[in-house]
């Protein structure tokens, strides 16, 4: 056992730490292909107002009253 009180790994070849890091890198583009997805589908306005039409026209009305009733002081 190592000094901080986890076993060490026996030392990898240099093919093993290749295989390992390209296993990484593709687990990596993988993942961030699927947030890079899901960032772009909760975004999109478009899904938000066919997924909760009357949320959205209310969520308008409530804006543009504001925007309204500050433009009359």
């Amino acid at each position: 056992m190592a000094a901080d009180g986890k076993a060490r790994a026996p030392p990898q070849s240099a093919e093993q730490i290749r295989a390992e890091i390209e296993r990484t890198r593709s687990e990596l583009v993988h993942s961030v292909t699927v947030l890079r997805e899901e960032v772009a589908w909760r975004t999109d306005w478009r899904e938000w107002v066919r997924r909760r039409p009357l949320t959205c026209v209310g969520a308008a009305f409530f804006v543009g009253f504001l925007i309204g009733s500050s433009q009359r002081r």
